[in-house]
């Protein structure tokens, strides 16, 4: 009896040791993460506006706002095209710069060091860069395409509402696809040789290879490149911010933008904003839970 006492008050302290240890992290995570989503689920229902102390509540009004918001469908399509775009031209740029550094190529360790290092600068940095670069009077594009001849090419790349998104891919991919490029690699130096050494005794060529080994083999990769695409391109404000600041119009304008322009550009709409970023928070979910069923059911079946 007295040794099962010992043994009981022996594992309390563990766990108390071992509860103290957890305790710091856990008090960050509830005052910085979980307060201020309670929080903000609770401004999403008032009509808050910053400083004000007389706080009324509004139902789901704001909600019923933002459904008849033309900014915000506007917001909506853009974040989404970008989400599809960039995925899209990401991964596979990534995939391919993977597999041609993943060769005995002399200088792939520089190369692929190249290709990481805008993934180590911040995102303002890069949009700041970038205004330069697109700068249709000084910028380096513009000047380039005179130097090769290609005057009738030369665009106001950030001030032509018809082409700005498209801009606004190019510098996302070109931050991103260094990062995103590292994480394919990891997945194809997993791969045995002898995979591929089988199949080609079976006379399978590149294409034939690439198809039914690699790809499979490199579905964890896949679905970790994807999901960070997406939930980046949801929640894209930094670059925006940094180069169109959601303009010309709305032609840049993300979800993420245009909460931020609600709540502290000005508007102090606080609540409204809040009511946006909860909206935003319950699209990030949902995309998020069905991409990652459907990648964990291809990475069962391969």
């Amino acid at each position: 009896m007295k040794w099962s006492c010992r043994m009981n008050a022996r594992n309390f302290r563990d766990q108390l040791q071992q509860f103290a240890f957890v305790l710091p992290a856990l008090a960050v995570y509830i005052v910085f993460f979980i307060y201020p989503s309670v929080g903000s689920i609770y401004y999403s229902f008032t009509d808050w506006h910053g400083l004000e102390k007389n706080i009324a509540f509004v139902g789901w009004d704001n909600y019923a706002r933002i459904v008849q918001d033309e900014a915000f469908a506007t917001a909506l399509s853009n974040t989404l095209r970008l989400v599809v775009v960039v995925s899209i031209v990401q991964n596979v740029a990534a995939l391919a710069l993977a597999i041609g550094l993943n060769g005995s190529i002399r200088t792939k360790k520089l190369l692929r060091t190249m290709f990481f290092m805008p993934a180590v600068i911040s995102a303002l940095s890069v949009g700041f860069v970038w205004s330069y670069i697109y700068n249709p009077v000084d910028g380096i594009l513009n000047a380039a395409l005179r130097a090769v001849g290609l005057s009738a090419w030369e665009n106001d790349w950030l001030g032509n509402a018809d082409i700005v998104l498209y801009s606004i891919m190019g510098i996302i991919v070109w931050q991103n696809v260094g990062y995103a490029m590292v994480i394919y690699l990891a997945g194809l130096q997993g791969i045995s040789d002898s995979y591929y050494e089988a199949a080609a005794i079976e006379g399978a060529g590149p294409w034939q290879r690439f198809r039914a080994i690699t790809l499979p083999l490199i579905g964890p990769a896949t679905t970790v490149n994807v999901m960070l695409s997406v939930i980046g391109c949801l929640k894209m404000f930094d670059i925006i911010y940094a180069t169109t600041g959601g303009g010309p119009g709305y032609a840049t304008e993300t979800i993420a933008s245009l909460l931020f322009s609600n709540a502290f550009g000005g508007r102090n709409e606080y609540g409204y904003g809040a009511a946006i970023a909860i909206v935003l928070y319950v699209l990030i979910f949902v995309v998020s839970w069905i991409m990652l069923k459907f990648f964990r059911s291809r990475e069962v079946e391969a």
